[in-house]
């Protein structure tokens, strides 16, 4: 029972190789995985992949607060349409990264404002991406989001994680928690109550010790957890439990115990209705040019990975 809730595997990067690599990360004990997707072409090969696997895999769409740019109107209804289906199950990931450019910082809060508060209305829980942007990102959540809330990846402050359990957002940690120089992500993983934290490989990024150097994928995502496990002396089992059961009660899908993230806080579908949800995926991607199945791979990527 180990969870990876935050895997790009239908980016171009690992799509072509993805059977394989659910094989790979199921014979790992990897047996809940969340599919980030940050544009159409992934969110549709994230569907048919939810639909041939519905009990290993959860889907998340939004922008990527990078591509602010680029996004356009139609790209938002598109967002909103499908965040009223029921296809989906988290928003994201939505966020602010100021560290590769701060020239659009106005472009990135408006369309993370826009992202918020459709969460709200579709009643989704959101992950949310934060990059030399935690101030401005924990002041447009505070503000604005109503449903349950992930800090993917996070690489903050003790006193911006602190800020958030206040707000009880769960903390998720990813490969460099395992990384030799890394101080920071240690302590954070050893001061976050077990019943706030989940686990994730970022994958095909961040990579963790003992596979650096290797491109990641979500088998790898024990690694995290082992790690985890060793900070907080706790045995590896029970944080995997425990990590599923904070990642399913942004589901309604277990009980608040008072203290763990409350489920009521997002109204997700009703049973019947995700069943309906996930029977309508195939009628839905009917009505697209199948191209956003294709991957050209190269002959180098080909060899690299057989």
């Amino acid at each position: 029972m180990i969870t990876d809730t935050h895997c790009h595997i239908t980016c171009d990067e690992l799509y072509p190789h993805v059977e394989e690599i659910l094989e790979r990360a199921k014979e790992a004990g990897v047996d809940l995985m969340m599919v980030m997707c940050t544009n159409k072409t992934e969110y549709l090969r994230a569907l048919d992949l939810k639909f041939k696997h519905p009990e290993l895999l959860k889907v998340a769409f939004g922008f990527y607060p990078g591509d602010a740019q680029d996004v356009t109107q139609e790209d938002l209804d598109f967002l909103r349409h499908e965040a009223m289906s029921g296809r989906m199950d988290v928003l994201g990931e939505i966020g602010l990264d100021y560290y590769w450019d701060t020239s659009f910082k106005d472009l990135q809060k408006d369309l993370f404002k826009k992202q918020i508060e459709l969460a709200n209305e579709a009643n989704l829980p959101i992950s949310i991406h934060m990059r030399d942007a935690s101030r401005d990102t924990m002041d447009l959540l505070e503000q604005n989001a109503k449903t349950p809330v992930i800090l993917h990846c996070f690489s903050g402050s003790l006193p911006i994680m602190e800020e958030a359990l206040k707000h009880n957002m769960l903390i998720s940690f990813a490969g460099p928690i395992t990384y030799k120089n890394n101080k920071q992500g240690p302590a954070n993983v050893a001061a976050c109550p077990a019943d706030h934290l989940l686990s994730e490989t970022d994958s095909p990024y961040l990579s963790p010790v003992p596979h650096r150097g290797h491109r990641n994928e979500p088998a790898f995502v024990q690694a995290t957890v082992q790690k985890i496990a060793a900070i907080k002396e706790l045995d590896f089992e029970e944080v995997n439990q425990q990590i599923r059961r904070n990642f399913e009660a942004l589901f309604g899908d277990e009980k608040s115990d008072g203290n763990s993230v409350d489920p009521s806080a997002s109204l997700p579908p009703a049973s019947s209705q995700k069943e309906q949800a996930l029977a309508s995926i195939p009628s839905f991607l009917e009505q697209f040019d199948p191209s956003w199945k294709e991957v050209i791979v190269s002959e180098e990527e080909n060899a690299e990975n057989k």
